[in-house]
């Protein structure tokens, strides 16, 4: 019997594919029509240019929904967002695999099957391989001038470019989560014998290549950008390609999958090795390529960062810093997004907000704040000069549990009078943008009746307080909520139900691609004028000062930009600190072989039964975690799938 996972017959009624339906997208009514109507067959899909397009949308539907926590792996299954410890409500796969209990008989967060396992049989995960092999029915048939004659040329050639891109992105996605994976480039003949069904995993270079010289065609075929927004933002466009493959050789030319020998003795069952321990020093370059070619071209369609100007509430240097730092990310289709996800709209901003003081939004159910950042990620923020707390020459952040008293002149940050952590004091405008803390000031624009900033909305997080501990379901387990992804023209300074303004998840911004060129120039060339410039420049849009007068000043290694390792270190700082809470720290621990160390670390926060500032600002161990190396840097495929294909193997440890 023909079952194998990378192909089945293409007779198959066409009515696995999922809906679009959340698209958001009110206008798109041709988008959103994924299954072609009545069809049962593929060759009907593909007679008409109406049909086809059904089928185009299909091979979309396979995205991911990193808009949703639920769905995102990068942004719930490491260090980053932890959930209450003692009520599983909020609970999900992903969440379950930064707790530990990946297992390989039933694979948490399991995008290799696609099947309804990992203990959350109400959702489906991506079915990569099916999505693989729906692109590659498409291509096959599209590139048959012969049908779809009311087609197009020009058209034609651009949906070809837009499937090549997405079946590049799905082989990327598993290669990320999986390590080697099987090159699928075409499906197997309806005459296959099962044998020839079975395909093996293929190895790391071969498959970095492969996606690389895919993106490449698919780039040549895509629009530079979109023209009509009303009806297709969320297409792929040649700047989106090009990001994907600068994220591709910025994976590729990082430790884990450059010279890494702890994978040196991986191989098939044909003895094949599946990793290369001998590191190759021209990926960075290609990375850095990669990199700038983004760049390039995302600012020549008009790509900039995100810079809060149009200010109409004479709101103060301090809060239109902070709403630059979050509409980098929130704002819809914002300058800065160079691929957004009109298939999946954030949809958690009512787990990152808690009911706020001074405010009406008391009710526990709509807002619950159940999102919470340890401790430590709080300390990874630079203070206000610009560094590491614990390189600043002129603060001391050694006793930074100390109570302090907040002045009026902090009134935009922590509210007057108001005693809270030294933890919370002198820090980065991106730490008052990202972070929600107890004292902590949170700017929303229905804060006060005239959109002030003066006097406005602020946490109280002890016990029994308006955002504490005290709800049977509801509570931050670490103190600090999760400003950073809350909309700040979202209605919730109400007793009614809050009115969320959703925005497409910004899978891939202009920032990111500024730090991978500045990470891929310093690996090239240590200590580079030309990556301290980009960084500078995302420095600048949070309110700090360039890399070289920062760490002159105010740094105990006032030299430590001017060499390689030193750099690295501050590049990296930069990029966990800059893409928090985006998904993207959880796959960069990976890639610079970091997680061993960063996710052996205890989970910490607050003491949040505490109904005194004593006995609240007191730090707690909530969960010790263990990250086993190398097994955990990759998923494993599980034993349902290497048992009935013979050629596989699965990833070591597992």
């Amino acid at each position: 019997m023909k079952t194998n996972i990378f192909r089945l017959s293409i007779k198959k009624c066409l009515g696995i594919a999922l809906a679009l339906s959340s698209l958001g997208i009110s206008s798109c009514g041709n988008y959103l029509d994924i299954v072609p109507d009545n069809i049962a067959v593929i060759e009907h899909a593909f007679k008409l240019r109406t049909e086809a397009e059904k089928y185009l949308f299909t091979c979309y539907s396979f995205l991911p929904k990193h808009g949703d926590g639920w769905f995102n792996a990068g942004m719930m299954a490491g260090d980053e967002i932890w959930l209450p410890q003692d009520d599983q409500v909020h609970w999900h796969p992903a969440f379950r695999i930064a707790q530990g209990q990946q297992n390989v008989g039933d694979p948490l967060f399991n995008e290799w099957g696609g099947n309804l396992k990992g203990g959350d049989g109400r959702f489906n995960y991506l079915r990569l391989f099916e999505a693989i092999r729906h692109c590659n029915i498409f291509l096959e048939n599209v590139s048959d001038l012969t049908k779809v004659p009311d087609l197009p040329l020009a058209e034609r050639e651009r949906w070809l470019g837009e499937v090549e891109f997405l079946k590049a992105y799905y082989h990327f996605h598993l290669l990320r989560m999986y390590g080697p994976v099987p090159i699928v480039d075409v499906n197997a003949p309806e005459s296959s014998t099962p044998e020839e069904l079975y395909y093996k995993r293929q190895p790391v270079d071969d498959c970095v290549n492969y996606i690389s010289d895919l993106l490449d065609k698919a780039a040549v075929k895509l629009p530079p950008r979109i023209v009509d927004e009303n009806t297709e933002l969320g297409r792929s466009t040649k700047a989106i390609a090009l990001a994907v493959k600068a994220r591709l050789w910025m994976l590729a030319a990082s430790p884990l999958f450059n010279g890494n020998s702890d994978f040196a003795n991986f191989r098939d069952k044909e003895g094949l090795a599946l990793f290369n321990p001998t590191f190759d020093g021209t990926k960075w370059e290609k990375a850095r390529d990669a990199a700038k070619a983004a760049i390039d071209m995302a600012e020549e369609n008009g790509a900039e960062l995100y810079d809060y100007t149009n200010d109409r509430l004479n709101l103060s240097s301090e809060t239109k810093t902070q709403l630059s730092i979050r509409s980098a990310v929130t704002e819809r289709w914002g300058s800065e997004v160079v691929w957004g996800l009109s298939n999946s709209y954030f949809v958690n901003e009512a787990l990152c907000m808690p009911p706020l003081a001074r405010g009406n939004n008391v009710d526990r159910f709509q807002l619950q704040g159940v999102w919470g950042a340890p401790i430590k990620i709080a300390k990874q923020y630079y203070s206000k000069n610009g560094v590491p707390i614990d390189e600043d020459k002129t603060l001391d952040f050694s006793n930074y549990l100390t109570l302090r008293t907040a002045e009026s002149s902090e009134r935009f940050y922590i509210e007057p009078g108001y005693r809270t952590a030294r933890l919370n004091y002198d820090r980065e405008p991106r730490f008052y943008a990202s972070l929600g803390f107890d004292g902590g000031r949170w700017y929303m624009k229905d804060g006060t009746t005239t959109g002030s900033d003066e006097n406005g909305m602020y946490v109280q997080s002890k016990n029994a307080e308006r955002a504490g501990f005290g709800h049977f379901t509801n509570w931050n387990e670490t103190g600090y909520f999760i400003k950073k992804l809350v909309h700040w023209e979202s209605t919730t300074n109400t007793t009614n139900a809050p009115t969320w303004k959703t925005y497409p998840w910004p899978e891939i911004r202009l920032a990111e691609l500024y730090l991978s060129y500045a990470e891929a120039l310093n690996e090239v060339q240590g200590g580079s004028t030309e990556a301290i410039s980009y960084l500078d420049q995302i420095r600048t849009r949070a309110g700090l000062q360039g890399v070289v007068a920062s760490w002159t000043n105010f740094s105990r290694n006032p030299s430590k930009y001017q060499n390689k390792e030193g750099l690295r270190t501050i590049i990296h700082r930069e990029r966990l600190i800059e893409l928090a809470f985006e998904g993207q720290r959880f796959w960069d621990l990976r890639r610079w072989k970091e997680s061993a160390e960063e996710l052996n670390k205890d989970i910490t926060g607050f003491t949040m039964i505490g109904k005194t500032l004593e006995t609240y600002n007191v730090e707690k161990t909530i969960f010790n975690q263990t990250f086993i190396s190398p097994r955990d840097y990759f998923w494993p495929i599980g034993n349902y799938e290497t048992r009935r294909n013979p050629l596989l193997v699965e990833n070591q440890g597992w």
